[in-house]
């Protein structure tokens, strides 16, 4: 099986079914376990999301008949375990291809609930285990709010600016990691939201 070319694609999601695949919690912290691993097992990601092998496997293979997921090569002599990597560079759902149907606008709206909680239990537990970070990481960490007043195709243009630039050192920090250079790397989470308001 080759490798996907993830530097380069986005899996554009635009069925129900796919949609209500990731809409499940467990599915969405195992794809973003995965995504951040590049390749691994399901007894590794079993470890990292403390649930069975079974159970994990099963919700691997429910991503993977969504496309999300795929087999990757074996990354060692023990072919008795699959190995999974993420089958694009992420994905993203689209407004003009959910808004017309209404099973795909309730079903992202439950995606987006069940992101939004993970998103915000990964930034608390930052804030309650600030301390135990060196403060090199600690005076990097970034939180800003900005209250532009914009059109929506200016707020559109943002988006596309902002994903460009974490695009473009996320694919940098891969590229060195490739190439050896690991020392002094961590996981980020950049969450983004812009989004109108009327106070």
């Amino acid at each position: 099986m080759t490798s996907p070319s993830p530097e380069n694609e986005t899996r554009r999601i635009t069925d129900l079914g796919t949609l209500k695949a990731v809409s499940h919690p467990l599915r969405m912290r195992l794809y973003r376990a995965l995504f951040v691993a590049r390749t691994a097992t399901a007894s590794q990601l079993a470890e990292q999301v403390d649930e069975a092998v079974s159970l994990v496997s099963y919700h691997l293979r429910k991503l993977a008949e969504g496309g999300l997921v795929e087999e990757a090569p074996a990354q060692s002599a023990d072919g008795r375990e699959r190995w999974w990597q993420p089958s694009s560079y992420g994905f993203a759902i689209r407004e003009e291809d959910i808004r017309d149907t209404p099973e795909l606008v309730a079903a992202n709206a439950a995606f987006g609930r069940t992101l939004e909680e993970q998103r915000t239990q990964m930034h608390r537990r930052f804030l309650d285990e600030r301390l135990t970070w060196p403060d090199a990481w600690r005076s990097a960490a970034v939180s800003s709010e900005w209250l532009p007043r914009l059109t929506a195709a200016e707020l559109a243009a943002l988006g596309e600016e902002l994903d460009a630039v974490v695009r473009k050192y996320d694919q940098a920090a891969r590229a060195a990691e490739a190439a050896g250079a690991t020392e002094g790397r961590e996981n980020v989470a950049v969450h983004l939201h812009g989004f109108p308001y009327r106070a």
